[in-house]
């Protein structure tokens, strides 16, 4: 699926992809609408429907991802409350072997994240994903989500990469459509970000279930 002879740069997703989304599913779809119905009088039910229609009305933006905004917005701390169910955070199949590898063949990996800092930090504190790779990137940095395609060049002002020789791996397809309109030559999505929940059919960019279907080989580099 990919000629890795001619990858100089991996950037890489984190939450579902190389970690499970399962983990801010629940979050943001159970473990929120409970504590929230507990803390504002309200009856589960009520709390995650109205939540639910809340959160929809910023998608595609960086209040989105914005824990600050959410905490604000909700009249809890966010950040705390993610803590609460921090034991869920985990790794992707095969996620640190396919790190390694690209390490070993001296292939650039950097985590291009626009999960905020508070819930980048807690999953740095539980995983340290961040020792496995070169480095890691938060669009909040910016000011701008993965989904602007200005993003792309506000990247590549401190993290110098050839598109025509990058590997982008993201579950978000409006994110792999900014980075196609940019023109990133290489784009790859997740079938599964999510452990717990379906399969999903994707069409539009290629698609792996797992790391290991794309592992270089010694003999590509």
């Amino acid at each position: 699926m990919i000629d890795w002879s001619q990858i100089e740069t991996v950037l890489l997703d984190m939450d579902g992809t190389l970690l499970d989304l399962h983990f801010d599913s629940h979050f943001w779809l159970e473990f929120l609408p409970l504590r929230y119905a507990q803390i504002h009088a309200m009856e589960p039910g009520e709390a995650r429907e109205w939540l639910h229609q809340r959160i929809i009305q910023e998608q595609g933006t960086l209040n989105w991802y914005c824990l600050d905004f959410w905490s604000r917005e909700l009249g809890v701390d966010v950040p705390e409350l993610k803590r609460e169910v921090a034991d869920r955070i985990a790794f992707r199949p095969h996620v640190k072997d396919f790190l390694a590898r690209l390490q070993q063949e001296k292939i650039r990996t950097v985590i291009v994240t626009n999960a905020h800092y508070g819930s980048l930090n807690l999953k740095k504190e539980y995983t340290d994903i961040h020792t496995l790779v070169d480095d890691v990137i938060c669009s909040h940095d910016f000011q701008l989500p993965k989904e602007d395609v200005r993003f792309w060049d506000k990247l590549k002002e401190v993290e110098p990469f050839d598109p025509s020789r990058t590997l982008l791996v993201d579950d978000s397809l409006p994110v792999l459509r900014s980075a196609q309109e940019y023109g990133i030559r290489y784009l790859l999505s997740i079938v599964q970000p999510d452990s717990q929940a379906p399969r999903r059919e994707i069409d539009e960019f290629s698609a792996i279930d797992h790391f290991d279907e794309i592992m270089p080989k010694k003999s590509d580099s």
